[in-house]
């Protein structure tokens, strides 16, 4: 089976998770969508904790990947800080998803111990980028910098769940202002 099978299985995954979780993820639906087999998922991931795993784990990758090209193209933190809540407003955008790791720590009870780790992780580089910025001399100090930086991702991700349940991005964007009026966020 080719790769290219395997990209297009996590794809869909990806696409499936950030709209129903962990849970949501069906090999006979995913098999379908990429229009292959359902047995042939099993080539690639032999369980939905193996699909689970790889997901989750895309995900935190690109996600740390679109954060260091926002550090790399902005020398400025304050101009990186500004740019962080639309790497979550990416997913309100498609359809009104979240977070797929969002989603999946909504679940978490249910989730396999390996695909905790990949959803822990991911907050975890969204918490270590912020704070490595926000550490920039003339921010914050180096002691502050993590409290606010898991502040500032707990309400960026917050804001996303508020504008998912209602189905508007704009109460993302008033929300993510409040932010800023409030001094959480740059301005």
């Amino acid at each position: 089976m080719s790769p290219n099978a395997r990209e297009a299985i996590l794809a869909a995954a990806k696409t499936t998770a950030q709209a129903r979780g962990y849970n949501g993820l069906n090999f006979r639906e995913l098999a379908a969508e990429v229009g292959i087999k359902g047995a042939s998922i099993y080539y690639h991931f032999p369980s939905k904790a193996d699909l689970g795993v790889a997901v989750a784990r895309r995900y935190w990758e690109d996600a740390a990947a679109v954060l260091e090209e926002i550090s790399a193209a902005n020398p400025d933190p304050a101009s990186c800080l500004r740019q962080f809540p639309a790497t979550f407003r990416k997913a309100l955008e498609n359809d009104n998803r979240i977070c797929l790791c969002s989603f999946m720590a909504a679940e978490y009870d249910e989730l396999p111990d390996a695909v905790k780790q990949e959803v822990q992780t991911f907050a975890d580089v969204n918490v270590a980028w912020l704070s490595k910025v926000l550490s920039t001399p003339g921010i914050i100090g180096a002691k502050e910098s993590e409290a606010r930086a898991r502040a500032i991702f707990a309400a960026v991700a917050g804001a996303q769940l508020m504008a998912r349940s209602r189905a508007d991005i704009a109460l993302y964007d008033a929300l993510i202002d409040n932010y800023r009026a409030a001094g959480l966020l740059p301005a």
